[in-house]
């Protein structure tokens, strides 16, 4: 006979949506400030392969649909949502799981400073610009840091998992 955990005595869900909404208000801190002191296409030069920029996305990763007509800003918005839904009741349904939640946690939050800039701007706001020589790694934020960073946990958390269910 299986029996329910107390409530009570359950992990929080707060920590991580705290954590979410950390990476939220520093990437629209960080999105704001480019915005107040940069205009399109302006850069600052900091390393030999970096620099600050200012650049605009109205697609998704990789300027993927950028050039799509404007309808893309609705799709990646509700795709945002969407994922904002899923991710909350996973982190309900698991809250008990540190690296899959910091994983979660670490997406939502990146997914949601996206959209906000969607919603406000039509496009998503990048500044981080690396580069080797005359090739540019496409420009990108906080919120693509936090949605990439918790994709590679989720895979090191699925990985452990199987690791543990092989008895390794």
């Amino acid at each position: 006979m299986v029996t329910a955990i107390p409530t009570a005595s359950r992990p929080a869900i707060w920590p991580w949506l705290a954590w979410a909404l950390l990476l939220i208000v520093v990437d629209q801190l960080t999105k704001q400030w480019i915005l107040a002191y940069y205009q399109l296409g302006d850069f600052t030069p900091i390393t030999g392969f970096f620099n600050i920029v200012r650049a605009h996305n109205t697609g998704a990763a990789f300027s993927f649909l950028a050039d799509a007509g404007g309808w893309q800003r609705w799709l990646f918005t509700g795709i945002g949502v969407v994922a904002t839904v899923v991710i909350v009741w996973q982190l309900h349904a698991h809250r008990g799981q540190r690296l899959l939640g910091l994983a979660l946690s670490s997406i939502l939050g990146g997914a949601i400073g996206n959209v906000v800039d969607r919603l406000q701007h039509g496009y998503v706001v990048d500044f981080l610009d690396f580069y080797w020589g005359t090739s540019h790694f496409p420009a990108f934020n906080v919120a693509d840091m936090a949605i990439s960073i918790g994709a590679v946990l989720l895979i090191l958390d699925e990985l452990r998992r199987m690791r543990k269910k092989s008895g390794a």
